[in-house]
């Protein structure tokens, strides 16, 4: 039996999936009391499961996850009691991250936020499965991905079902199209065109060889992250747009499509201003401006072979606003 990631919490990063085999994070969000669900990054490898490529090397890294990074974690994690992630993302953005394409400064305060469990660990439980754990995360940047795209999912589920509320609360891609869903329009899905991409593809790989296989990861740009908080990394600027300039232009627009600015997630190239949080389906459909998701790219044959700008089709949104208009009156 198959479901959807979105209606059980969790998020697929690409062509995620979950089986009842694989460990999760569990993020809660305190204020709302909801949970949200994320598997664990599968390491550096271009082929990885989530990309769609499955081999023996694959195989051989997800049972690693399960048999000797999550029982490790799951022991140093509940000795710290839980760690509140907002902190880590709101100093992670101040570090040069934008917590959706870039992870690298998250990645390494979650692992100081555990060092002193880690420690203990090693003390009292295994030296070896403990400095195993450490050097895997030593080796993988995006490791924080899992927990901010968690994160994301726990924050934009608290503002599902507002009445009159014209608020993104969730996007996808399949392999087919794009789809949103608004807080106040319930549980439908608002389909439209795969969205447009302007990217940099790895040495070897031609535009011929992207392969759209899905994905739920841009959760991150409905609650103010990724592509909402690009001038807060201008390392990603050789796939996201190509200079500094461009990544505060498109940043920019992004406040002229949504309802609010992050009181937490602050950019410092715009003097701590909060990101642009919370896309209004209005707002997209009468400007036109696409909302920005910064994203990795999969190949025909399995693995990433790129990343960039996707830019979320107006179709979706306009769709959503005339249900919005049906629903609610003009």
């Amino acid at each position: 039996m198959l479901g959807s990631t979105h209606d059980h919490g969790c998020v697929g990063s690409v062509a995620g999936i979950y089986t009842a085999s694989m460990p999760v994070f569990v993020v809660r969000n305190a204020a709302g009391g909801n949970f949200a669900f994320c598997n664990f990054y599968e390491g550096e490898s271009r082929h990885r499961l989530n990309y769609g490529s499955y081999n023996d090397d694959v195989r051989r890294g997800l049972d690693f996850l399960r048999d000797e990074l999550a029982p490790v974690l799951q022991q140093v994690i509940r000795g710290t009691g839980g760690i509140p992630l907002k902190p880590i993302i709101g100093r992670a953005l101040r570090m040069g991250d934008e917590l959706h394409s870039r992870n690298t400064a998250a990645t390494t305060l979650l692992i100081k936020e555990l060092t002193p469990q880690f420690v203990e660990y090693a003390v009292d439980t295994s030296k070896d499965r403990a400095l195993t754990a450490l050097r895997f995360f030593f080796a993988s940047d995006y490791s924080f991905l899992r927990l901010s795209m968690a994160a994301a999912k726990a924050m934009a589920d608290a503002a599902r079902d507002v009445a009159a509320s014209s608020v993104v609360t969730a996007m996808t891609i399949s392999c087919r199209n794009f789809a949103i869903r608004v807080s106040g329009l319930g549980d439908e899905w608002f389909p439209g065109p795969l969205p447009e991409v302007s990217c940099k593809l790895f040495d070897g790989f031609t535009d011929e060889d992207v392969q759209w296989i899905g994905g739920e990861s841009h959760i991150t740009e409905t609650v103010g992250l990724g592509g909402f908080a690009q001038a807060a990394a201008f390392g990603l600027q050789a796939y996201q747009g190509g200079s500094a300039a461009e990544m505060v232009t498109m940043n920019s627009l992004m406040y002229d499509i949504t309802v609010a600015e992050h009181p937490d997630f602050k950019i410092p190239y715009f003097g701590f201003r909060g990101t642009p949080v919370g896309i209004d389906v209005f707002k997209v459909a009468g400007s036109g401006i696409q909302p920005v998701i910064d994203g990795g790219l999969a190949g025909k044959d399995g693995g990433q072979i790129g990343a960039g700008i996707l830019r979320a089709p107006v179709e979706c949104f306009t769709a959503a606003a005339a249900a919005y208009s049906r629903r609610y009156g003009t």
